[in-house]
């Protein structure tokens, strides 16, 4: 496996003035980048004492300056910590006392600490020689989000992060033709992945940070002629909303859309393939452990949007039951994935601690699903979050899908409380953000032909907005406390 950062010298060789990252105004060429980079790796090993697996906290705003530290530590022989900018105090003190850090780089807007800016970093006049990493090293720690528990620092190495980036590229097509506009933060995986995949594959990376000026996206858009970019189900929401079918202009300009991190409904996906009918719009699964282990392409699975998917290229999907042993085709059981891709420990964890996620060579990803003889998944919801009625087992998304449309439900979270006439031992409850005019009574009455009598909500709550992490994920331990 030859490591992103061997295909980002290789470009370099082979299209040394091509354009590699743009913001704003400024052009950088793929010779230019890759200077700054072995600046940044010189300056960390000779001013700031970095040595072989020291890690680095990176304060992870979408900036070049954050492009050249990143891939600089990795040169330096360093370990990435990335982290969001916003990280809270409490989440910042668990991730430096797990890593013991060399160093803090980058504006934290929520933390009491000394930084470097990124500025200092790549301030150098020397650089350092090209070594080649090895490719079982650990290049980066990426924290979970902790929807559920405390984050948890999971190590990908050089090899993890190829692979990863191969199997990507290769379900999605791009090109180093390509010019994608990255908007994501890259404090998460599908952000950073996206740079990483793009400069390996020798495209132009059109740095944005984010989608908050919806004019500023179109704008970039257009003055880059940007032919793909990747955003979550949320982000699409936030599009829509301030611009509603506008994206359509862009219809025989746009060749690929990334979409991932969280539920996206069948109407939604289906809005979007009207407005971007010659548009590969690809929608991926996975987990921080095990980056985009399937995908599904919204045009090629037109009568089937409700799937997530196969396996990607290079990937083993299988479901297992609870006692470890793969399932016949239909079963219900838990999703397990097999390949280079998926990570190689959890930071700080014992072997006997990161082996329990694990069946065999199998990493288990804690989400429930059946499998079809094609191979396509189907996803019923978290094994933590599925709700015991009476030793019946509830998916919550299942309910979830069938209180989304009704007319009023604007958005549903339904978790297990216990059963108030102790009997069940679990029952539905439903937090819902809805119109005042629809009651309780015409939700059960709208549900009742629809579902099972016990997968009905015995309690409804209504909320003014559903809590998720940044990435749009549900956090359903907030609701359950």
């Amino acid at each position: 496996m030859i490591s992103v950062e061997e295909q980002l010298f290789g470009n370099v060789q082979l299209t040394p003035d091509k354009i590699a990252l743009i913001s704003g105004e400024v052009e950088v060429s793929y010779s230019q980048l890759w200077e700054v980079i072995l600046k940044a790796a010189y300056k960390l090993r000779n001013t700031y004492h970095l040595h072989k697996g020291d890690r680095v906290i990176l304060s992870a705003a979408g900036s070049l300056e954050f492009a050249y530290v990143y891939f600089g530590v990795h040169l330096a022989g360093g370990i990435c910590v990335p982290i969001d900018p916003d990280t809270n105090q409490t989440r910042f003190r668990h991730i430096v006392n797990s890593t013991s850090p060399i160093c803090v780089i980058g504006v934290l807007h929520n933390v009491d600490c000394e930084t470097i800016q990124f500025a200092e970093v790549i301030d150098c006049d020397s650089t350092i020689e090209f070594t080649i990493p090895k490719q079982n090293d650990i290049a980066d720690i990426l924290f979970t989000t902790g929807t559920t528990g405390a984050p948890k620092g999971v190590a990908l190495s050089f090899n993890n992060l190829a692979a990863a980036a191969r199997n990507i590229n290769e379900f999605i097509g791009n090109t180093s033709d390509d010019v994608e506009l990255l908007a994501l933060p890259v404090s998460h995986s599908f952000g950073l992945g996206r740079l990483r995949c793009a400069l390996s594959k020798g495209a132009t990376v059109v740095m944005l940070g984010t989608f908050a000026n919806v004019k500023k996206f179109f704008g970039e858009m257009k003055r880059c002629n940007v032919t793909m970019f990747a955003m979550v189900p949320a982000s699409w929401g936030f599009i829509k909303k301030m611009s509603g079918k506008y994206i359509g202009k862009f219809a025989d300009q746009l060749k690929f859309i990334e979409i991932g991190s969280s539920f996206m409904p069948a109407d939604e996906k289906r809005f979007l393939m009207e407005l971007l009918p010659n548009t590969r719009i690809c929608m991926h699964y996975g987990s921080t452990e095990a980056s985009r282990s399937a995908f599904m392409e919204f045009h090629t699975y037109k009568d089937n949007l409700l799937s997530a998917g196969k396996a990607s290229p290079h990937t083993e999907i299988k479901i297992f039951s609870s006692e470890g042993r793969p399932l016949a085709t239909g079963l219900e059981g838990e999703v397990c994935v097999k390949g280079e891709h998926v990570t190689c420990n959890y930071w700080n964890e014992s072997p006997e601690r990161f082996a329990s996620d694990f069946y065999g060579g199998w990493f288990r990803t804690g989400d429930c699903a059946t499998m079809d003889a094609d191979g396509n998944i189907y996803l019923k919801s978290r094994i933590k979050e599925m709700i015991n009625v009476g030793g019946k087992k509830v998916s919550p998304m299942e309910v979830e899908d069938i209180l989304n449309t009704i007319p009023g439900i604007q958005e549903s979270v339904c978790i297990g409380i216990p059963d108030p006439v102790v009997v069940l031992g679990e029952v539905v409850k439903a937090f819902i953000v809805a119109d005042d005019e629809l009651s309780d009574e015409e939700i059960i009455s709208q549900l009742k032909p629809k579902l099972e009598v016990y997968k009905l909500p015995v309690e409804i709550e209504r909320i003014k907005e559903i809590p998720k992490t940044p990435s749009g994920k549900i956090q359903r331990l907030k609701l359950k406390k």
